[in-house]
Order: structure tokens, then sequence, then C-alpha cells
């Protein structure tokens, strides 16, 4: 097994490392689109109670959609190829970005936010100056599930021609004693997991406040 998936490697090692780059542009494409929509709503809802909850809500019905039947749906619309699962990953970002925004704006004290009214700062100021760094570590906590979750539904991505591991895992499936392909692309799927998991969980910590009572 060892010896075959070493060959396959050599053989193929061009090819598995262009699926690799793809699997990870349309993971890190659909979890960038995601915050870019998902942290500034994040902010609008965190003290719209009512709101909130209805687009949670609708962001966790989305989640609970399996991976597949979201991209049969989307397919429809969108066609096959890359664009759709971009478009999936988009959706499945969303609940883990929000609700770490929308926790980690009402985790700040209330306090701190009183004192950056009373020093006289507009919205955006405090947003900037306050909210967003107090904030930052726990939102980057929802990116980092959103691209690991997204990296697992890209491989599934394969089945409506978007390219990427999955293909490799797929033409494994297809052929008898396919069990070397099949890791072959299930390893670097996993590798790049892990490595965007210990990345992110390192950036988060560095964006950690050394102190939650001061405004700068």
């Amino acid at each position: 097994m060892i010896a075959k998936l070493i060959t396959y490697y050599y053989v193929n090692g061009a090819y598995v490392f262009e699926q690799f780059l793809r699997h990870f542009l349309i993971s890190i494409y659909g979890v960038l689109f995601a915050s870019l929509v998902g942290i500034p709503l994040g902010f609008f809802i965190s003290k719209r109670f009512k709101l909130s909850k209805v687009i949670i809500g609708f962001a966790n019905v989305l989640q609970t959609v399996p991976s597949l039947a979201m991209l049969a749906i989307l397919m429809l619309a969108m066609g096959i190829g890359s664009n759709t699962v971009v478009m999936a990953v988009f959706l499945y970002s969303l609940l883990p970005i929000l609700t770490n925004t929308t926790t980690g704006i009402n985790s700040i004290q209330p306090e701190i936010l009183d004192a950056a009214k009373g020093m006289g700062m507009t919205r955006l100021q405090r947003i900037i100056k306050v909210e967003l760094p107090l904030s930052i570590s726990v939102i980057m906590g929802g990116v980092r599930n959103a691209l690991v979750v997204a990296i697992g539904v890209t491989a599934v991505g394969t089945f409506i021609g978007a390219g990427g591991l999955g293909d490799i895992i797929s033409r494994g499936i297809d052929v008898a004693n396919g069990e070397a392909i099949i890791l072959a692309g299930a390893i670097p799927t996993a590798i790049m997991a892990i490595l965007s998991d210990v990345i992110l969980g390192k950036l988060e910590k560095k964006l950690m406040p050394k102190t939650a009572t001061r405004i700068s």
C-alpha cells in the first residue's frame, strides 16, 4: 500500500499539487466571501436580538442541508463547476462566522463601550478602535471553523466538476484496488485541514487582546 502510494505521488505529483492548490483556493474564496458578508452583518445584528435570531436561524438551517443536496440545488441555478462549490462553501461558512462575530461583540463589557461613548467616539470609531480589536480573536475562531468545514465541502465538489482533491479520491473509488489512490487524495485533504486549523489557531491566540479593559 505504502509503495503504491509513493509511486502514485512520484508519477502524478504535479497533478496532485495542481488539485491541492485548486482545492485550497476554492475553500479560501468561499470563506473569504463569507467573511466579507458575515463579519459586517454580525456587527449589524449584534445589538438587534430579534433580527439576529432570524438571520442566524436561517444560517443554521443552511448548515443542516447535506452538502450533496446543497450542491445539487445550487447546480440548478449556477450550473456545474468551481463557482457553484464556492457558493456552497460561502453558505456553509456564514453560520460560524456570524455566531462568533455576534458572540465576540456581545462579550465586550458594557463599561468599555460606555467609556468609548463618553470619550465622544462615533459608532464607526467604536467599531474600529474598540469592538473589533476586542472581538477579533473570537471572530477568527469562527473563520477557522469555517475553513476546516469548507475543505471537507470542497472535496464533494468533484461530483459537479469542480476539481480539487476530491477528484483523486473519486478516481480511487471508481477503480479496482484503488485504496492507494484514495489515500493519495485523502491525505493531502487531511493535511490541509490540520494545517489550516493550526495556523489560524495560532493567529487567533496572537490576536487575543491582552486586556479587556483598555481602549486605545
